[in-house]
């Protein structure tokens, strides 16, 4: 059996569907003793152009549930939306999903996804962690098929569900992270 082992975006080696910490140039992965570190409630978001779905989650019960879709256009009104979030659920870090080609080279939605989580870092001062987000939509959307919502019916909710499926990756594998 012939293991497929690439690298992306994030100085991980992929092999076999599971993510292995490794070094990005200039910076030190995630250990594994760091999600002993960071525990308590976490907010996710799935960063849109147009809209930004947020989820919520909990390091002890390693599940996350989709929130809300702030449908704000002014970047403005944007952080206003997500300094509520973040008064109202006082996360302890927040997980931010990073997108980037399928091959895990980097495109135009990407620089805007790390602009977005430094900002969030430099204006709350809460840990920031970016994640993988490919195939998110797709599986967010599966979870809506599911549940029986289908077609046009899933885009007030997409953005939520993917932010969930963001953060439950983050539980199901937190060395992937990286730090902002």
């Amino acid at each position: 059996m012939t293991e497929d082992i690439t690298g992306d975006l994030f100085g991980v080696v992929r092999q076999t569907g599971r993510m292995a910490a490794s070094t990005l140039k200039g910076q030190a992965p995630l250990s594994a003793a760091l999600p002993c570190l960071i525990t308590g409630t976490f907010l996710a978001f799935d960063f849109g152009e147009r809209r930004i779905g947020v989820a919520i989650g909990n390091s002890m019960l390693q599940h996350a549930r989709p929130l809300i879709t702030i449908n704000e256009e002014k970047t403005d009104a944007r952080f206003a939306s997500i300094a509520a979030l973040l008064a109202e659920w006082q996360p302890d870090a927040l997980i931010v999903g990073l997108p980037c080609s399928v091959d895990g080279t980097p495109h135009q939605l990407t620089a805007l996804c790390r602009r977005f989580a430094n900002r969030l870092k430099g204006r709350f001062k809460l840990t920031t962690i970016l994640v993988d987000e490919r195939y998110t939509s797709q599986a967010a959307s599966s979870v809506l098929n599911e549940i029986g919502i289908r077609g046009r019916e899933q885009k007030p909710l997409l953005d939520q569900y993917a932010a969930q499926q963001i953060l439950q990756a983050y539980f199901d594998e937190p060395a992937a992270g990286l730090i902002v």
